[in-house]
């Protein structure tokens, strides 16, 4: 059975912790087990980004970006290998995870633009012969603790920006399914990255709670669930780190009577069933303005939805693999369940799913609800699951309502042809992420990512520029050198350029 070992300090470690095992969720079978990292593991990786700080902080943005660039070459010539590998322990299809990866690819990119994004200002003469500037220093040994549904591209939402900024990091990933986490990591230290500059500890809460409270790490950047963002956001900040901590998403997709319905169809196939709804932008509630169009979108849904090509994730030309774990599937079939109960109306059941030689597969098929309403579970919580809710609103001032009201704001999109609608909808709705026609609105690598209200603690939202503020202190620096032949008297008035 393969162990699916740490990375610190350029090395394979086991430690002495516990472990874990890790499923394939097509077949429900054990495919490996995962090394959980106790306190001497991971205060050795600790140790290591700290021993390797000064001297990759002093490297040239210029000479970091080049194994970036080498990073970008070996991610692009394994492709197919890290999807293979996501596909196995996640679940996603090949081509979903080839998607991600590709993602993450970007984020490469844009790191690697290190000299660019870390110049910092210049202004000469602020004042009689002086002159000031700023710099952008990086912060020191940070952590990112990243989520089971992206392996791939959350973690290269964070590390290579932070790398590129001159920190040291230390990357602890989902221990669901860390094997493409893992075997990235060491394209990058093929790629010329110095030891204990990146290193990978796997674990579950203990480890989290262990980069929260040591001193040593300044930093957490976390992506994942509201309740355990928010508890990150609160013990990291008590302690005085730096924290980004992106959490659940509920995203609605407005359809306005005029929207292309088979624009919009199209769309909200792929983008609430896509991964089998386990993406934090995933679109899990269609609100229909007028009950025209929510008829007709139920209409031409449903045969979609039931027609799914449904499988193991390994297999080519899918829609759909399974959940991710047994867990994940009973959760989602327990909202299915209240939703029935609580008179949403079923018009797709997507229960009792089961593929051909996979029947112990975390398999969910294709679920559709008609009529639910605000008070409904099915509508107030993240399902990440296969299901797709249609709410009926009376206008679009109903529907911006019930998307303000929501607990959370990550995305949100609107499908219309009226150009006024779509500006009062991007004006007024109070959500980070907005699509105009665009089901999925992820900002591209050199934009940043980040919802509203509870999907986001923190005040700078995940990679792009605000990625190079989170991973960068400021530095204001204003200098004179004083002429021998006219020396300045003593001001006791506080110092104006006026």
């Amino acid at each position: 059975m393969q162990t699916i070992e740490h990375l610190i300090n350029g090395e394979r470690v086991a430690g002495d912790g516990r472990k874990a095992p890790v499923f394939n969720p097509s077949t429900g079978e054990v495919s490996g087990e995962v090394c959980l990292a106790d306190a001497a593991t991971l205060q050795h990786a600790i140790q290591s980004a700290r021993a390797a700080y000064p001297a990759w902080r002093n490297t040239p943005p210029a000479r970091r970006a080049q194994v970036l660039f080498r990073f970008k070459q070996l991610l692009e010539e394994n492709l197919e290998t890290i999807a293979g590998l996501i596909s196995a322990e996640h679940g996603k299809t090949v081509e979903d995870a080839l998607g991600e990866v590709k993602r993450g690819i970007e984020n490469v990119e844009y790191a690697a633009g290190a000299p660019e994004l870390l110049k910092g200002e210049y202004t000469r003469n602020v004042g009689p012969a002086i002159d000031a500037w700023s710099d952008f220093q990086p912060v020191g040994v940070v952590a990112g603790i990243t989520p089971f549904n992206f392996p791939a591209m959350v973690p290269l939402w964070m590390y290579p920006l932070a790398i590129a900024c001159g920190n040291t990091f230390i990357l602890k990933p989902s221990e669901r399914d860390p094997s493409s986490t893992l075997f990235i990591a060491g394209l990058f230290q093929r790629a010329g990255l110095p030891k204990g500059v990146l290193n990978v500890v796997n674990g579950d809460k203990e480890a989290v709670d262990g980069l929260i409270a040591h001193p040593d790490v300044k930093a957490l950047s976390f992506v994942g669930s509201t309740p355990i963002a928010e508890y990150i956001y609160a013990e990291g900040t008590r302690r005085g780190k730096r924290v980004q901590a992106l959490g659940g998403a509920k995203n609605h997709a407005v359809l306005m009577p005029d929207a292309d319905l088979d624009n919009a169809v199209n769309a909200l196939m792929g983008a609430a069933y896509g991964s089998c709804g386990e993406r934090c932008m995933a679109i899990s509630v269609a609100v229909c303005v007028g009950d025209a169009i929510a008829d007709a979108l139920v209409e031409k849904l449903a045969p979609q939805i039931a027609a799914l090509k449904i499988g193991p994730g390994t297999s080519r030309g899918l829609d759909m693999g399974p959940l991710v774990t047994s867990a994940a599937r009973e959760r989602v079939l327990g909202y299915i369940d209240a939703g029935i109960a609580a008179g949403a109306e079923l018009k797709v059941d997507g229960r009792g799913y089961e593929v051909d030689g996979h029947r112990n597969g975390y398999f969910v098929g294709g679920t559709l609800f008609d009529r639910v309403t605000p008070e409904m579970s099915i509508y107030t919580d993240e399902i990440f699951g296969p299901v797709l809710c249609v709410v009926r609103a009376n206008s679009l001032e109903d529907a911006l309502r019930l998307i303000n009201d929501h607990e959370y704001g990550n995305g949100t999109c609107i499908f219309t042809r009226d150009g006024e609608a779509a500006r009062q909808f991007c004006d007024e709705v109070e959500v980070g992420m907005v699509g105009v026609n665009v089901p999925l609105p992820v900002p591209v690598a050199y934009h940043s990512f980040g919802g509203w209200k509870r999907s986001l603690f923190g005040d700078l939202h995940a990679y792009g520029p605000d990625g190079v503020r989170f991973y960068t202190r400021r530095k204001a620096i204003t200098q004179r050198w004083p002429q021998r032949e006219n020396r300045e008297a003593a001001q006791y008035a506080f110092p104006s350029q006026r």
